[in-house]
C-alpha cells in the first residue's frame, strides 16, 4: 500500500530534523525525502509552513502514544497471573521501547523546540504527563498493590524518570551510565517496585 504524501511528508521531515535540526532542513530537503520534486512547492498543497509540518509530526506521535497507554491499561489484567516482577520488567522494557520510538521527536525536542514553547506545552500535556499518569495508573492497578497509601503520582515520576535518563544516557553519551547493560537496569528497576510491597511508610516529621 502506497503512504499518503502528508503522511510521507511529515515522516521524512522529522527524520530530517533530527538529523540535521529544524532550521538546518529545507523545505526542498523535506520534499525531495518525501518523494516529490524538490523546490516545486508540493509541501505546501499540505502544509502552511515547515513549522505546521512539525506541529503535524508532534500530534502524530501524541494521538499515538494515547492510544498506546489507552491500549496497555485496557489489558491491565491480562498478565495479572504472571508474577509482580515479571509484570514489572515487562513494563520497565516498555518504557525503553517507547523511547527508542520518540528518539527522532525526542532529539527534536532537545536541539530545537526551545523555538516553539507552545509545542514543547503541546509534548508535555500530550505525551510526557499522559505516560507518566499511565505509569501512576498502571502500578495502582496491580492487585499486590491494592489497598496501599502510596504516592502513585511521585512513585512514577521517579521509576519513569529512572528509565527516561537511562535511555537519554545512554543515547547522548553512546554508552550507560557506568556500564550497566539493559538487562541488569530492568532487573534492578524490576527489583525496586517490588520493594514498595513491603515499605512500612513513616509518617513524614
Amino acid at each position: 500500500m502506497t503512504t499518503p504524501t502528508r503522511d510521507r511528508i511529515v515522516a521524512e521531515s522529522l527524520r530530517l530534523f533530527a538529523d540535521r535540526g529544524y532550521t538546518a532542513t529545507s523545505v526542498a530537503e523535506i520534499e525531495a525525502a518525501a518523494g516529490l520534486s524538490p523546490g516545486a512547492g508540493g509541501l505546501y498543497r499540505h502544509f502552511r509552513s515547515k513549522e505546521e509540518v512539525l506541529a503535524s509530526a508532534i500530534r502524530e506521535h501524541i494521538d499515538r502514544t494515547r492510544q498506546q497507554i489507552s491500549e496497555v491499561l485496557d489489558q491491565a489484567t491480562v498478565f495479572e497471573d504472571r508474577p509482580l516482577e515479571v509484570r514489572l520488567r515487562m513494563t520497565c522494557h516498555a518504557g525503553l521501547a517507547k523511547m527508542r520510538e520518540e528518539q527522532d521527536l525526542i532529539r527534536v525536542l532537545f536541539r530545537d523546540l526551545d523555538q516553539f514553547p507552545h509545542l514543547v506545552a503541546e509534548m508535555r500535556e500530550g505525551i510526557v504527563n499522559p505516560l507518566y499518569d499511565g505509569i501512576s495508573t498502571w502500578l495502582s492497578a496491580q492487585p499486590e498493590f491494592e489497598g496501599s497509601d502510596e504516592d502513585w503520582p511521585a512513585i512514577a515520576s521517579i521509576l519513569g524518570g529512572a528509565v527516561v535518563n537511562y535511555w537519554l544516557a545512554n543515547e547522548s553519551m553512546y554508552e550507560p551510565p557506568t556500564r550497566i547493560d539493559e538487562k541488569r537496569f530492568v532487573d534492578s528497576w524490576a527489583r525496586l517496585g517490588l520493594g514498595l510491597m513491603h515499605l512500612d511508610r513513616t509518617p513524614a516529621p
